[in-house]
């Protein structure tokens, strides 16, 4: 007898309302034991991976890749007849003990084990030491290899489906049709982004790779309107323009700058410093064993220096409450590194970085990176910031006038580090000896909200951390 369960999609934090369906990990007939990863959602802020809540077999998916999904809506069907019991049974595997301790109930959702959602990946408790499970259900892979070449899997591959129960499981013709073929076609997971990048159907394009998968090259043939086309048949005139639907982090971004820009009354000021010394000892601390395993870069000097500048200028480290009238400032700096990625511009904070050393600081700027650049960053780790940086050197640009991120008062900006010839001073003030010379250059911008900065505030902010990257000896100071 089946007994199938519908899983909603939760709310995925800080009060996002819909999500966005980046990848189903499972097709429909496949097994999937509890917190195996069964999709990738992307949300206005990052994408994340949905566990599975329960053990069984898949018997329905609702949702398309690609289509927005409001929190609340069942996005899969799960048979848990036959393994949902080892959902709530108890066991020696930590992935599958307490799981109804992890399960938090969804806003106006009934109480009971069945209406439960399992906690996200990355969220709320973690057992088993925080690793991932390695996923059982392998079947979806030679499922939809299967698929293209028209072979029936074998029983042990896909097991028997049960009768799905009209209560409970919408008739097939419920299902989005493009649900129902998104495993028919062959394609790798940067291939399906690029697709989704530029907005191509990858149910529409001629595959030309081996064994039947889509290309790169199909899919920007497919964007550009010359997909190829049957022997004989005139090919498809290439288009003048693409469109790409404004969603996920692209649309937050935007929502949140237009907010920022037209909220907070920004002033921009600049510096162009000479940071020679900060370099000598960029190398000399590079060269220490304890930092051999971390990337001593100049950010990292800029993101210590804009630390101890706010400590003389809390001002800028703090937040307009219009709510209650107050300017809150913050004794502690979660310290923003803005970060380009391929799904937009996003910035994750380093919580409590002033209590951090040189080393610690380090290490979480390197590991704040990564996980950024792989699209995984979480949104607690985009909360809660109190001043950024956003390092644009690192494109060749000098320099820029930065908005300042929602709820902040101040965004630094680093430009480029260059070799430019520079006026070197000697000696006291009355007999100066100058000299031009190469030097280490770069320039900084620090655009502050000015509701709660003055421009006394923030020029001495600024000239505080140039004067640490100019003479890193400063900081003992």
């Amino acid at each position: 007898m089946s007994d199938i369960r519908q899983f909603k999609l939760p709310d995925l934090g800080e009060g996002l309302t819909e999500g966005d369906i980046l990848k189903w990990m499972v097709a429909v007939g496949d097994t999937v034991a509890v917190n195996d990863t069964i999709a990738e959602v992307e949300t206005v802020k990052a994408a994340v991976e949905l566990p599975a809540p329960w053990a069984g077999v898949v018997t329905g998916i609702h949702a398309a890749e690609g289509e927005t999904v409001p929190v609340g809506t069942a996005i899969i069907s799960i048979d848990v007849a036959t393994g949902g019991a080892a959902a709530s049974a108890p066991s020696s595997d930590p992935g599958n003990a307490a799981v109804e301790d992890l399960v938090p109930e969804l806003p106006g959702e009934p109480s009971g084990a069945d209406e439960k959602q399992l906690t996200l990946v990355g969220y709320g408790p973690q057992e088993g030491g925080g690793g991932r499970r390695r996923r059982r259900a392998t079947p979806a892979v030679t499922a939809g290899v299967n698929a293209s070449f028209n072979l029936p899997p074998s029983a042990a591959q896909r097991p028997p489906l049960p009768e799905p129960d009209s209560d409970t499981m919408p008739p097939p013709a419920s299902v989005p049709a493009a649900a129902r073929h998104a495993h028919q076609v062959l394609a790798k997971p940067p291939v399906r982004k690029l697709a989704r990048d530029l907005g191509v159907d990858l149910g529409g394009v001629q595959p030309t790779g081996p064994n039947g998968t889509i290309s790169r090259e199909d899919v920007h043939a497919a964007a550009s309107g010359q997909a190829y086309a049957p022997s004989g048949a005139p090919a498809a005139p290439a288009a003048r323009e693409t469109r790409i639907p404004i969603k996920g982090v692209r649309k937050h971004t935007a929502a949140a700058m237009v907010a920022s820009a037209f909220t907070a009354p920004h002033v921009t000021e600049f510096v162009t410093v000479d940071v020679t010394e900060m370099m000598q000892l960029r190398d000399r601390v590079a060269a220490r064993r304890e930092f051999r395993d971390v990337k001593v870069s100049p950010l990292l000097f800029v993101a210590k220096a804009v630390i101890l500048a706010a400590r003389r200028t809390p001002e800028i480290n703090a937040t307009w409450d219009e709510a209650a009238g107050e300017i809150v400032l913050k004794h502690y700096v979660n310290l923003g590194i803005a970060a380009a990625t391929g799904r937009g511009l996003i910035v994750p904070n380093i919580k409590d970085a002033d209590t951090m050393s040189l080393r610690e600081l380090a290490g979480a700027i390197g590991r704040l990176t990564e996980v950024a650049r792989s699209g995984k960053t979480p949104p607690a780790d985009m909360a809660g910031g109190t001043i950024t940086i956003t390092n644009v050197g690192v494109f060749g640009v000098d320099t820029g006038t930065p908005i300042i991120n929602p709820g902040e008062a101040g965004i630094v900006a680093f430009g480029a580090v260059r070799r430019m010839p520079w006026v070197v001073t000697d000696g006291d003030r009355t007999q100066p000896g100058e000299r031009i010379e190469p030097r280490w250059v770069t320039q900084l911008a620090v655009s502050f909200d000015h509701r709660l900065v003055d421009g006394q505030q923030g020029s001495q902010f600024l000239s505080d951390v140039a004067q640490v990257l100019t003479d890193p000896g400063l900081a003992l100071l």
